[in-house]
C-alpha cells in the first residue's frame, strides 16, 4: 500500500533505481555543546551510546564498515552515515581524510553528515559540496524545535537563528538539508510543535527526521523526569502528534525517519511495547482512518 507520506526510502529508489541502506558511523567527533566552547554537558536529552551503535567501540571506519556490511549480508549500495555527535566540528583536512575514506568504497554511492547548524563553516561547505558531482550528500541539522525558548530549556547552544542561516548557506550548493525534530519535548503544546512544521516548510528543508523525546538514564532529563518535571509521551499521544505533523509538513518534504531506535537497557521512559515497525504501522494505521495525507492541514489561500 503506498504511503500517505513521502518516504527516505521512494526517494532513494527514485533516485537510485533500488533500496540503499545507511551504515551509521562513528569516527570520534566531539561536540561544542560539551567541551566548553557553546556549553557543557551536552544536550538535557543526549546519550548517543544509547542509539549509535558503533559509539565509543574506538573501531575504524572501514572496519565499521566491513561489519556492518557482513550483518546486512543482502549486499547493494550504501550511503555511509556520519552519526554520533557533532561530524563537521573538526578541521577541513580531517573531515576530507574522514569523508574520503568512506566515498573510497565502490559500494558507497552516498554520504549523510549529522550536526550542529552553529557548526558549518564555509570551508565545511565547500568541501561537502566537492563531493555533489559524484555522490548523494546529505546534510543533517539538528534544530529539535523551531522555539527559542525550547532551546534554551534544553540546553542546545544555539538559537534557531543559526539553524534558518546554516539551511541559506547550504542551498544552492547541491546538498540535501535535513532537520531532525524532537516531539514532546518540555512544555511545548501540540500548536507549538505544529509551528515547527510550519517553520520547516517556510526555510524549504528537503528532508525531516522525526520521532519523540526519549529519556534515557545518566542524562539530566532522567533527574527532571524522576523528579516529576518532565513527561513523556504515551505510543497513541505520539502517534497523533505525528499524524498532526505530517498533515503540517509540505508534501514535498522527504520524511526520513518517524520512530526512533535505542538500547532497551539505557531507556527510562517512555517504555512502549512497540517496535518501530510497529510505531510506523500505527502512523500508517492513523492517517488512514482520518483519512488524511501529508500537506492536507496545510491552508490554502482563497
Amino acid at each position: 500500500m503506498e504511503k500517505r507520506y513521502y518516504t527516505f526510502g521512494r526517494f532513494l529508489k527514485e533516485h537510485f533505481g533500488e533500496q540503499v541502506r545507511k551504515i551509521p558511523l562513528d569516527a570520534g567527533f566531539g561536540c561544542p555543546n560539551r567541551d566548553g566552547t557553546t556549553g557543557t554537558g551536552g544536550c538535557v536529552f543526549c546519550l548517543n551510546r544509547a542509539f549509535s551503535p558503533f559509539v565509543e567501540q574506538s573501531l575504524s571506519i572501514s572496519e565499521q564498515i566491513r561489519r556492518f556490511k557482513a550483518s546486512n549480508r543482502r549486499g547493494g549500495r550504501y550511503l555511509a552515515y556520519f552519526q554520533a555527535y557533532t561530524n563537521t566540528y573538526a578541521p577541513v583536512e580531517r573531515l576530507a581524510r574522514l569523508y574520503g575514506e568512506v566515498l573510497a568504497d565502490p559500494e558507497v554511492v552516498g554520504l549523510c553528515v549529522a550536526t550542529r547548524p552553529d557548526c558549518v563553516p564555509e570551508g565545511v561547505l565547500d568541501l561537502l559540496e566537492s563531493y555533489t558531482e559524484r555522490f548523494m550528500v546529505w546534510v543533517e541539522y539538528g534544530l529539535q524545535s523551531s522555539h527559542g525558548k525550547t532551546l534554551k530549556l534544553i540546553k542546545r547552544g544555539h538559537d534557531v537563528g543559526s539553524f534558518a542561516n546554516a539551511v541559506e548557506r547550504t542551498k544552492g550548493r547541491g546538498i540535501y538539508i535535513g532537520a531532525h525534530v524532537i516531539l514532546g519535548l518540555p512544555g511545548e503544546s501540540r500548536e507549538e510543535m505544529l509551528q515547527t512544521a510550519r517553520f520547516l516548510n517556510t526555510v524549504r528543508v528537503d528532508g525531516v527526521k522525526l520521532h519523540h523525546l526519549q529519556i534515557f538514564t545518566g542524562t539530566p532529563l532522567e533527574a527532571d523526569y524522576a523528579r516529576g518535571e518532565v513527561s513523556a509521551l504515551g505510543l497513541g499521544e505520539y502517534v497523533s502528534l505525528a499524524c498532526d505533523f505530517i498533515e503540517s509538513l509540505a508534501p514535498e518534504i522527504i520524511i526520513m525517519r518517524l520512530a526512533a531506535e535505542a538500547d532497551d537497557a539505557l531507556l527510562v521512559a517512555p517504555r512502549w511495547d512497540a517496535s518501530k515497525t510497529e510505531v510506523v504501522n500505527a502512523v500508517d494505521r492513523e492517517l488512514q482512518r482520518r483519512d488524511t495525507r501529508q500537506g492536507s492541514g496545510i491552508l490554502v489561500p482563497g
